[in-house]
């Protein structure tokens, strides 16, 4: 059984001064996926996931303190890849993904579109390239576990407010369509697969008190690719984990 972890950490050196290598020891997780590191691994001491007896493998972006993946597992992977090849996205270090036998665990951060038209853009040509390359990508890798930041609430069951946020970068029609076919495409939504409730969020603003009031999104996922469902056994979001503005997410698969 594998025990799979996803964090959007918003800064691993914030989170490892709130606590952070203590939780990551008590979870017991054989394959954690970071996002937002914004570091270098020579600005924060790597020695405290050695050792719990994790090997890792980060992709900084090029800019300092900006995006940034990584990828902790108990087992040494056969097979480390680094970017997807598209220069543009790779710059900013978005994508990372490890091979262990027949099944492959990527750590993907996905662009936020709150910024601006600009930024907008760019995160439909990525939504758009990205499925190309993982389309391409499953013919060599066929069982793929897809788990990051996707930047995206699939439905109005993954948002507090969904009326309001109508017109809000991430809950924009234009994205949720691609999130569905993307998943069309041959993916399970792990969390969905075991949960239907209401009010099950993976990130909050930091204003307004949203976390404590429970006013999220559910913006993380472990994308699991269809040939690998009977593998599944259980996902469930950590809200009780509080290094950052997101909360870890976790799914267990049996390979």
């Amino acid at each position: 059984m594998a025990k799979i972890i996803s964090y959007n950490l918003n800064g691993i050196r914030a989170s490892l001064k709130k606590g952070l290598a203590d939780w990551v020891l008590a979870s017991k997780a054989d394959v954690i996926c970071f996002q937002e590191i914004k570091a270098t691994p020579e600005q924060f001491d790597v020695g405290v996931f050695e050792q719990m007896g994790y090997h890792h493998y980060w992709y900084p972006a090029e800019k300092k303190g900006y995006s940034g993946v990584a990828i902790l597992s108990k087992q040494k992977p056969d097979n480390v890849e680094i970017g997807c090849g598209i220069k543009q996205y790779d710059a900013e270090g978005r994508w990372l993904r490890a091979d262990f036998g027949d099944v492959s665990v990527v750590s993907a951060y996905f662009p936020s579109g709150t910024s601006g038209d600009e930024r907008q853009n760019f995160k439909y040509r990525f939504l758009d390239d990205t499925h190309i390359y993982v389309n391409k990508l499953k013919k060599k890798r066929p069982k793929l576990i897809i788990s990051g930041d996707y930047n995206i609430c699939h439905k109005a069951i993954d948002i507090h407010n969904p009326v309001s946020n109508a017109k809000s970068s991430g809950f924009l029609p234009e994205e949720r369509e691609w999130l569905s076919r993307f998943i069309d495409s041959g993916f399970i939504d792990s969390f969905r697969h075991f949960n239907a409730e209401p009010h099950q969020y993976s990130w909050w603003s930091q204003r307004f008190n949203s976390r404590a009031k429970n006013l999220g999104w559910r913006i993380d996922y472990h994308m699991v690719s269809q040939n690998l469902e009977k593998q599944l056994k259980r996902a469930a979001i950590l809200p009780e984990a509080k290094h950052s503005d997101h909360c870890p997410i976790l799914v267990e698969v049996d390979f």
